[in-house]
């Protein structure tokens, strides 16, 4: 029996839309197996991903190509670097939102820490805090993703620090990213409702401002309550006062019942369960200077109407949210639509996390802050696959992947996307292993008599060259 096991499709129909990126075949096979040996490695170390890839693992200085790959030493006549990485994945994320049916596009921006703790001698470390609120050496990434029901695309990614020579201030790096994105997705105005859906760390009215410039819809968790603004109380009136007073005049507006990981009663830890959400609202009056934080003097002097929502999940301990919005909250209908677009920045949170984690972001160890840069891209390049291959439990990919990375079908129980990434992982593993046994078997006297034995008379294909 012939071993004709292959997987070339859809992994190197996406990495095509990388060649214009690549100069020459060499460069384009180390970039394209440095992608597998990261899915398969889940890492960023060089030597690992190495090991995890059927052609670098044959070579003698696997590691050294993907070093040289990600530092700019060997791509004299390609453009494999951070910038030119997520701007190919810019085009391709437009192109799959364009053709979502929906007319609503969410843009969900994350600004995520790489940490390293133990590192001291990789360039222009910054200061970051840890899961335990520390303070660590590390870098800092503001990412955005754009999201329609059936499909997600990565619109930007850019890693920085403020150690770095020529580095203006982190409210400049978040102003790049917006104007970055409203200018990649201006083919998506005519036909979509776009809203950015932000947490606390992007509570800023010149973030704010910059959207609403673009006629763009802003979704904003508040964490300055101190904000003055005009609220309206219960009978109507217009009052001066912060955000924390405008929350006494709040109006109960709906109930939402959703899935949340939380710690409820006698419970010994966190876990995922249905909650109850409490919905109140209140109108609110914004006043500011649409030059605020730019050259050239204050500009002109804008009143905003928008919306304060709090969210309370019952059950637990945990502190209300308290949402900004210029959507029109006048109903439980339009209530539970803004809970529903803050909570899918939950579910998108989970993906930044997963693709943090197992893909080895943090894991990184390259003394060029361009290597850096280029490496952590990659990971991107291989998440924007994943995105891919499918976003929800239904699609025929995602339930394969589910049962190769253990998971039984259940109706209560889904799978995670640890159990997702080990079924992709094991279908790479066959890949490195099918091109490591082809190696050998065309060595003078083929495979060693016991691994024949093994494979029960399966042969390897010859080895491509």
């Amino acid at each position: 029996m012939e071993w004709q096991a292959k997987w070339e499709e859809p992994l190197q129909s996406y990495l095509q839309r990388f060649d214009g990126l690549l100069g020459d075949a060499r460069t384009r096979r180390t970039f394209q197996e440095s992608i597998k040996g990261i899915l398969a490695a889940g890492t960023l170390i060089c030597q690992r991903i190495a090991a995890c890839s059927g052609e670098l693992s044959r070579a003698k200085d696997g590691a050294q190509r993907i070093l040289r790959l990600a530092t700019g030493e060997s791509t004299k006549r390609s453009q494999v670097d951070a910038e030119h990485l997520t701007e190919q994945l810019r085009e391709v994320a437009v192109e799959q939102l364009a053709q979502a049916p929906e007319d609503e596009l969410w843009l969900i921006a994350d600004s995520s820490d790489l940490r390293k703790p133990y590192a001291q001698e990789m360039p222009a470390l910054m200061q970051v805090r840890d899961l335990e609120g520390h303070l660590v050496p590390g870098y800092r990434t503001l990412n955005v993703l754009g999201v329609t029901p059936g499909r997600r695309g990565i619109l930007y990614h850019r890693l920085f620090s403020s150690e770095e020579p020529g580095f203006v201030s982190e409210p400049a790096e978040v102003q790049l990213a917006l104007s970055t994105v409203s200018q990649a997705i201006e083919p998506l105005r005519k036909g979509k409702y776009i809203t950015w859906i932000l947490d606390s760390g992007f509570d800023d009215i010149a973030v704010w401002r910059t959207i609403w410039e673009d006629q763009d819809h802003v979704v904003s968790r508040v964490y300055h309550t101190d904000r003055l603004v005009e609220f309206q109380d219960r009978t109507g009136t217009w009052q001066q006062g912060d955000i924390a007073q405008a929350c006494s005049h709040l109006r109960p507006g709906a109930r939402a019942e959703t899935s949340l990981e939380v710690q409820r009663g006698k419970q010994a830890r966190p876990k995922k369960q249905p909650v109850v959400a409490e919905l109140a609202a209140c109108p609110l009056r914004l006043t500011y200077w649409s030059n605020v934080r730019r050259p050239g003097g204050k500009g002109k002097l804008v009143t905003k109407r928008v919306w304060l929502v709090q969210v309370q999940i019952l059950g637990t301990n945990w502190e209300p949210w308290l949402l900004l919005t210029d959507w029109p909250v006048e109903d439980e209908q339009q209530a539970v639509r803004i809970f529903a677009m803050y909570r899918q920045r939950w579910a998108v949170e989970d993906s930044f996390k997963v693709t943090k984690e197992c893909l080895g972001w943090e894991e990184v160890q390259v003394l060029d802050l361009r290597g850096i840069r280029t490496l952590v891209a990659m990971a991107w390049v291989v998440a924007g696959f994943l995105y891919q291959l499918g976003v929800t439990l239904e699609w025929a990919e995602v339930q394969l992947l589910a049962k190769l990375g253990g998971w039984v079908p259940h109706k209560d129980r889904r799978p995670g996307k640890i159990t997702l990434m080990r079924g992709l992982r094991r279908l790479l593993d066959m890949l490195a292993t099918q091109a490591i046994l082809s190696d050998a078997a065309a060595q003078p006297g083929g495979l060693p008599p016991k691994i024949k034995a093994l494979l029960q008379g399966w042969l390897p294909p010859p080895p491509e060259f």
